[in-house]
């Protein structure tokens, strides 16, 4: 029996997106397996024999993020130094151990915004914060961006951070204004319910009118949300943030 010509149009539909998951769960596996070779030779330099670097959230997702494991018998500053090791490498976001660390303390002044402004980039460049459809309502399977990007946002607390939210063109304009400023404030919400404190973001919606370079105003792809630090004084981390190497 034929095909419908609607069950071939949504068949074709689901092919598509399943290329397209495919080759950013790719392209985010490559960067996973880049840091972990980094992070193996930066180790190996730092003379942290036995200590592991995983570069894969609790689901298997690749992640910027490494938990560190092993090196037990090592003394706390040379484990102190495998930590920043690691930290220093281009690309690598917070650093936690196995054991209970949370972050690697890199150095005795705070990262710049910029340094922010270009993890929180890093990691939106393969993924995007997903929305329910037609809703501001954040769908589940974004939960761990968000989590990355909080870690990523931290070390400019002091700083401004504004969220700002995007639709394609589909739609009256005054829908798209709404709608994205309503997804803006859902991510700042979702970021102040991970600590981020409130009254250092800001959040707007520009609907259409600012679609990404190169794509055209009505590509889905620029349903977006994008993070910029406005600011440049970040605070002085606390011991909660910055633990030591434990």
């Amino acid at each position: 029996m034929p095909i419908r010509p609607t069950i071939a149009i949504i068949a074709g539909a689901l092919a598509t997106t399943a290329v397209a998951l495919g080759s950013a769960a790719r392209t985010d596996q490559d960067l996973a397996q880049q840091l972990s070779d980094e992070a193996k030779q930066a180790i190996d330099e730092a003379n942290g024999h036995g200590v592991t670097a995983r570069f894969t959230n609790r689901f298997g997702w690749p992640t910027r993020h490494p938990l560190l494991s092993g090196g037990e018998k090592l003394n706390e500053g040379v484990r102190d130094r495998v930590a920043k090791s690691v930290a220093a490498i281009p690309g690598v976001g917070g650093i936690g151990w196995a054991d209970g660390s949370t972050r690697a303390r890199v150095g005795e002044q705070p990262l710049s915004p910029l340094h922010c402004q270009d993890d929180v980039d890093a990691l939106l460049r393969a993924r995007t914060i997903r929305f329910e459809e037609s809703s501001s309502r954040i769908d589940a399977a974004s939960n761990e961006l968000l989590n990355e990007v909080t870690q990523a946002l931290r070390p400019c607390l002091g700083s401004i951070i504004a969220i700002t939210g995007h639709t394609d063109s589909s739609g009256p304009e005054p829908g798209n204004l709404a709608l994205s400023l309503e997804r803006a404030r859902a991510v700042q919400s979702a970021l102040i319910a991970r600590g981020i404190p409130a009254d250092g973001m800001r959040a707007d919606g520009v609907g259409s009118s600012q679609p990404v370079d190169g794509l055209l105003p009505e590509d889905p792809a620029n349903r977006r949300i994008e993070f910029k630090v406005v600011a440049t004084r970040p605070l002085q981390p606390t011991p909660v943030d910055i633990p030591g190497p434990h």
